[in-house]
């Protein structure tokens, strides 16, 4: 166990810096918070918007900035490549099926390795860095683990009618 926590120790500070040096050895990106751009993007619960601040995350790695809405949740699901989350302010739950939810807090990072089944919970406004290991993309899953549409997983439920109110003549 202690080598795994020196392990992880190592490839956080020394390996993921260096494989963004080489990555962007072109020269600095800057991405100014005040003029982020973010979207909601198709198959994401509208409850969440995105930037992206670094690379084309339809092509591989990419940093991205999530904005979460008080209460949000992206349900169930898992991604091809893992990715790297560092949450910047707010609080939330990151948890892995059959894990422990971990609560997270401004500072707090956490690694979700490619194809494992998670999901995330916003308790109040969110703000969260994504860097995902390659290209984005995301596949839902049921209770039971099977594959479902982005429409499926992220319909809400009906809303109960609210009877009309008798005329009061």
């Amino acid at each position: 166990m202690r080598a795994r926590i020196i392990g992880w120790i190592f490839i956080v500070s020394y390996c993921f810096p260096m494989a963004l040096v080489a990555q962007d050895s072109g020269g600095m990106i800057f991405a100014a918070a005040k003029t982020g751009k973010f979207v909601n993007l198709p198959g994401l619960p509208t409850c969440l918007k995105v930037a992206v601040q670094r690379g084309d995350p339809s092509k591989g790695s990419a940093a991205l900035m999530l904005k979460f809405a008080p209460g949000c949740t992206v349900p169930w699901h898992w991604h091809t490549a893992g990715e790297q989350l560092l949450l910047v302010s707010g609080t939330g739950t990151a948890e892995m099926k059959d894990g422990k939810p971990a609560a997270m807090h401004p500072g707090d990072y956490a690694y979700l390795p490619a194809k494992n089944v998670h999901q995330f919970k916003s308790a109040t406004a969110v703000l969260m860095l994504n860097i995902p290991d390659d290209a984005f993309d995301i596949h839902y899953v049921d209770n039971s683990g099977k594959e479902i549409s982005p429409d499926e997983a992220l319909k809400t439920a009906p809303k109960k009618a609210v009877p009309a109110k008798a005329s009061s003549k």
